[in-house]
């Protein structure tokens, strides 16, 4: 059994800092970026993670359905909802050890109540925006519009291998790359500090994912990285994945 966390972070009781549910998919999309650009746009105490020089910065789409407090699981349902990320591999140091994970600048839904609770009663502040979406026969066709006119989009299907311009030398190398980045961390709604998050999964079963066309808008407006400075390198998709986000200690 593949279960990514760690104990001794846990910020009280399991039951009541965890949901559970069903990632019905996740598709990653990743841009090489050079490492100062990306040391830039960073704060306190991350640095960008880099494979053979260059940052993996990217965008996130997930699916999640049957989402509940991990206190509920009996419940016969859950809620469901679209949600994106625009993030960077990153790593830090922690009691003089060196960690891997994820820093997520920003992060958007379509569920009003992942809206409110982000930031406030679970990490990560979130916000509220319009999606359109449609998933058929493994052809993603993605669309986000934001009240603060940040847009996001990509076209894709599900392939069987990775670009060989892709800085990663195999698909394995990139698997292996996203599962020890579990921890993810993006800023409080108030606080100066970074909020953690861990996904938590017995099941990892990620796959190529072809891209036709990806967009977005909010690198350039937020760091003026304008997308030429940011190479496509490659993108992943997780489908049917059972799973938990569990809150880990805050840093910063």
């Amino acid at each position: 059994m593949m279960v990514y966390w760690h104990l001794n972070r846990y910020r009280g009781d399991e039951t009541m800092n965890t949901v559970k549910g069903v990632i019905k998919r996740r598709v990653l999309i990743n841009y090489q970026l050079g490492a100062e650009a990306a040391a830039d746009i960073l704060p306190a105490p991350f640095r960008p993670k880099l494979v053979k020089g260059k940052a993996i910065i990217g965008i996130c789409q997930i699916r999640m359905e049957e989402m509940r407090p991990k206190s509920l699981s009996k419940l016969p349902c859950g809620a469901s909802s679209n949600n994106a990320a625009h993030r960077m591999a990153v790593v830090w140091e922690e009691d003089g050890t060196e960690r891997e994970g994820v820093y997520i600048f920003r992060r958007d839904t379509d569920s009003r109540m992942n809206s409110l609770a982000g930031g406030r009663l679970f990490p990560g502040f979130t916000h509220y925006s319009q999606f359109d979406v449609t998933d058929e026969d493994g052809q993603v066709d993605f669309t986000m519009t934001t009240k603060d006119s940040v847009t996001m989009r990509f076209k894709g299907h599900d392939a069987e291998n990775i670009p060989e311009s892709s800085v990663f030398s195999s698909f394995q190398e990139i698997s292996d790359f996203f599962k020890e980045g579990a921890d993810g961390y993006s800023p409080a709604r108030e606080e100066k500090c970074s909020q953690g998050i861990c996904l938590v999964t017995d099941t990892w079963n990620m796959r190529p994912f072809h891209v036709e066309s990806s967009a977005t808008t909010f690198f350039a407006d937020a760091f003026a990285i304008e997308e030429s400075k940011m190479l496509f390198d490659s993108a992943v998709v997780m489908r049917d994945v059972e799973h938990e986000w569990q809150r880990i200690d805050s840093v910063g």
